[in-house]
């Protein structure tokens, strides 16, 4: 990618209003409550009673991925700007999507460890969320050979880590009380809010890419190759890393999914609808590598579910 390449997709601009903001803030608390309300106790404790799947599949979605996706990040090199690298870490950081559970029935794969694996890292990602894009983030931009060109940049761990506990801990805590109290009222719920996170998602995008399209198509060649490559090594930790420890074939489908499944629209909430990254220069590159990353996993996922489908378990 050239410098002009590059400068034109940082360049794109999204900006929202306070009001806006806030309207984003609030229809993601909505989402993560939807979230929240396939998530009961009971789901932990019979998964954990056989843990080693549902471990590896936490090493993969919170520790591996965002270190490879740092390494590929890296490797890159000046092929991607600064800022489209941070856009790598922040969706490897994000906790898994809700999608991943409906794809791995597809796959015929371990439904209930997916649901379990999308339980636990949501949950737990108001504190690695913001602890992996801190560490990898600042790590890139500190041995990034072009980062010199950058003003000093500093990711705020602890500007993160409320922003993110406001926006998930408190609606899942929500959630899983509502689940717990009124099962029956969760149980109907859950379906309409995985089609309003469907929708929200694709809004976000639209607000991402409208009065940009100009700069968005000079770049997609290589927006398509980054998100590409990127998808297919997550894809690969978790199929790999399952296989490497033997696990069941159904367990592997699960991890495959779960690990190339990743919630970027908690990524573009973070960009677009709060204030944090307000003391960037121009990180377009950050915005579009994470919306077309929404994009992208949904095609990937049903293509590789599609595969799966049609391959028997051993």
């Amino acid at each position: 990618m050239n410098p002009q390449t590059a400068a034109a997709l940082d360049s794109i601009d999204v900006t929202l209003n306070v009001g806006g903001m806030n309207a984003i803030n609030i229809v993601l608390a909505f989402v993560m409550f939807g979230v929240a309300l396939g998530i009961k106790p009971s789901t932990f404790v019979d998964v954990f009673r056989q843990p080693r799947s549902v471990l590896a599949g936490m090493c993969c979605q919170l520790i591996l991925l965002p270190a490879f996706t740092f390494a590929l990040a890296w490797a890159f090199g000046n092929w991607i700007s600064p800022m489209m690298g941070l856009g790598m870490i922040l969706v490897a950081s994000c906790p898994g999507g809700n999608i991943s559970n409906f794809m791995s029935s597809l796959s015929k794969a371990n439904v209930e460890l997916s649901v379990s694996l999308t339980a636990i890292s949501t949950s737990l990602a108001f504190v690695m969320t913001p602890l992996n894009f801190w560490f990898w983030g600042n790590m890139y931009l500190n041995i990034n050979s072009v980062a010199s060109e950058l003003p000093q940049l500093n990711i705020p761990l602890v500007e993160v880590f409320k922003t993110v506990f406001v926006l998930l801990g408190i609606p899942l805590i929500l959630g899983m009380l509502c689940t717990r109290l009124f099962p029956k009222a969760s149980e109907k719920l859950k379906k309409p809010f995985q089609w309003f996170s469907i929708a929200f998602f694709m809004i976000m995008v639209v607000l991402s890419f409208a009065g940009n399209m100009e700069a968005f198509l000079k770049c997609i060649k290589y927006i398509f190759l980054v998100v590409l490559i990127h998808n297919l090594l997550a894809l690969g930790i978790g199929y790999m890393t399952a296989s490497a420890l033997k696990l069941p074939e159904a367990d592997r489908r699960t991890l495959t999914i779960e690990t190339g499944i990743q919630n970027s629209g908690l990524g573009l909430v973070l960009l677009l609808g709060t204030s944090i990254f307000s003391g960037f220069p121009p990180h377009g590159g950050m915005v579009v590598i994470t919306a077309w990353w929404g994009i992208w996993h949904i095609i990937s996922g049903l293509a590789t579910a599609t595969i799966f489908n049609r391959k028997k378990l051993g």
